[in-house]
């Protein structure tokens, strides 16, 4: 028995969404995942400010702490405030003390003449947008950063921008993170993907997913749920396989029990071992993760069996390089009730940008 493990990994979170609970209902209910994109998140990451998305990123990291979880893989999006978005974030997080990979997903779905690509259809050149996001990541890395070069969707980015950031993660040796097919929408477009695809690659969702590519496989069960595209069966990959939250928090417990459930839904032998193992493979991306010791409220944490059925377990302590940055569930690093009050403040800020 033991209370203790090593920090968490989140391996695919949009901090940027730390700030979107409560958001303003859409213009229209969606009824499909396009809609979904159309009238929720491409609004709300339009709508973002580098002042939202430091508090969010904040926001997000201490969250994350607080749930165990000591390393996030992050994919931003930011359409009118981009310069700068990286390095906002990456300061955030490191006062939280949060070790944080980052990127900025490019786009073309916004035109250069301000319209929004909103029928679905495939761009068919790249933007000053997406140039300007590649820009962005490449500052990032060269000032020392841990980042990958990331795009949206393959259905979002022209063959012209999908070949300009593998050239560019090809230059900075460099892994790329991306959606991939997480709906039908996604699923013929993503193919286009396959002549550049390496072992470095992080594939974000791959629920439509047809044909065998290299890469990282993440999976992100709420959020594939909450958008109703389907379930990825990431078991009958071969690929490492890890989990994310896709920005629903950074829980990565509570990520797992429902990933055991799907899991367990579509194959009765399955065992919770199999969904412990994506955990652990996560922290490939953050050695020094088997470094943090995180102290939880339950003693049976070196359990897959346990953990797969009991609710409630929460991280109380955590230390990293021997510095303790959680104790008693409470941050060390920043001020809680601060951050919680400006990220409410920004959050409010967001809606009303929203609503108007």
């Amino acid at each position: 028995m033991s209370n203790t493990t090593p920090g968490m990994v989140c391996a695919h979170h949009h901090l940027y969404s730390s700030l979107a609970r409560g958001m303003p209902a859409p213009r229209k209910s969606p009824q499909s995942f396009l809609e979904i994109l159309n009238e929720v998140w491409w609004r709300l990451d339009a709508a973002l400010d580098l002042e939202m998305i430091h508090w969010s990123a904040k926001l997000g990291a201490v969250e994350a702490l607080m749930a165990g979880t000591t390393c996030i893989i992050d994919h931003h999006e930011s359409p009118n405030a981009i310069e700068g978005s990286l390095e906002v974030i990456q300061l955030a997080c490191a006062e939280v003390g949060v070790r944080l990979i980052t990127t900025y997903g490019i786009t073309d779905r916004w035109q250069d003449n301000g319209s929004l690509v909103a029928d679905g259809s495939r761009p068919s050149r790249m933007t000053a947008a997406a140039k300007r996001g590649l820009e962005e990541v490449a500052r990032h890395a060269k000032a020392g950063n841990a980042t990958m070069v990331g795009m949206h969707a393959a259905f979002t980015c022209s063959e012209e921008s999908i070949d300009a950031a593998a050239d560019l993660a090809h230059q900075l040796g460099v892994g790329v993170h991306v959606h991939v097919a997480e709906g039908e929408i996604d699923r013929d477009p993503s193919r286009s993907l396959a002549k550049h695809v390496n072992d470095d690659w992080l594939l974000v969702h791959c629920v439509h997913l047809d044909q065998k590519f290299k890469g990282t496989m993440v999976h992100n069960p709420r959020s594939n749920l909450n958008n109703s595209v389907g379930y990825a069966m990431p078991s009958t990959w071969d690929n490492r396989t890890v989990l994310g939250t896709d920005g629903i928090g950074a829980d990565m417990l509570d990520e797992a029990r429902v990933a055991y459930a799907l899991l367990r839904a579509s194959n009765l032998d399955s065992s919770p071992e199999t969904v412990a193992s994506w955990l652990d493979d996560a922290r490939y991306f953050f050695p020094d993760a088997e470094g943090d010791v995180v102290t939880w409220n339950y003693d049976h944490m070196d359990s897959p069996w346990h953990l797969a059925y009991t609710t409630g377990v929460r991280a109380t302590d955590v230390t990293m390089n021997g510095r303790a940055i959680l104790k008693n569930g409470i941050p060390q690093t920043v001020d809680l009730d601060e951050v919680r009050r400006k990220s409410a403040e920004q959050a409010e800020r967001l809606h009303r940008k929203l609503a108007s």
